[in-house]
């Protein structure tokens, strides 16, 4: 009698849908067979693993483990990939007088890891250009003026991309001796103005 195995593979899904996370095990049947999260949060005792609903908090490692008679048991683990589209938090404005440095940041949360684009209005800024700089990574995005002008002040857009979606979100950046009605928290759900939204959605459509 053989000992019972179990393929190693990788899942990738997005929130909502239903997956078989578990594989089926190959060789002769085993006496027992379980598939768990790594975490030790579930345990399953069958063949399978059926997840339904998925949400970001399912995606890790799982692991298969089968038993019997013959040698000591077999465990392969299954990567669970959870996709899901971008999240931007809420942001804050900044205030920088004219001639000091200014910085804005966007962080965005997504699998797999947004694009990130800036706009002033309808122009989309670019790295290099008009003594800014735009420095991005999986899940941030950061645009530096080295010396603020008072062409800077205005309102910016920062949107992050990725196959499954895309959001965006405003930030002011204001004279630090003005005064600003009602409290400096851009809100995350605060959306560009509608002609900015057709131009990022056509991009989007276009790029995947």
């Amino acid at each position: 009698m053989e000992q019972p195995r179990f393929p190693a593979s990788s899942v990738i899904i997005c929130i909502g849908e239903q997956k078989v996370a578990a594989g089926r095990r190959t060789g002769p049947k085993s006496q027992d067979r379980g598939a768990s999260q790594a975490s030790g949060r579930d345990f399953v005792e069958d063949e399978y693993i059926e997840i339904t609903g998925i949400t970001k908090k399912q995606a890790g490692e799982y692991q298969c483990t089968a038993y019997n008679e013959v040698s000591d048991p077999d465990v392969r683990k299954v990567e669970v990939i959870v996709n899901y589209p971008p999240f931007i938090p809420d942001t804050k404005n900044v205030g920088v007088a004219v001639g000091r440095e200014g910085i804005l940041q966007c962080e965005a949360a997504a699998v797999p890891p947004p694009d990130f684009e800036w706009y002033k209005e309808d122009r989309r800024l670019l790295n290099g250009l008009h003594g800014i700089q735009i420095k991005s990574n999986e899940d941030r995005s950061v645009l530096t003026f080295f010396n603020v002008s008072e062409e800077d002040y205005g309102n910016y857009t920062c949107v992050a991309v990725n196959k499954l979606g895309i959001s965006n979100t405003s930030v002011l950046l204001f004279d630090r001796g003005a005064v600003l009605d009602g409290n400096n928290n851009a809100s995350g759900g605060m959306t560009a103005s509608l002609w900015l939204l057709v131009i990022l959605f056509v991009h989007f459509l276009f790029k995947f």
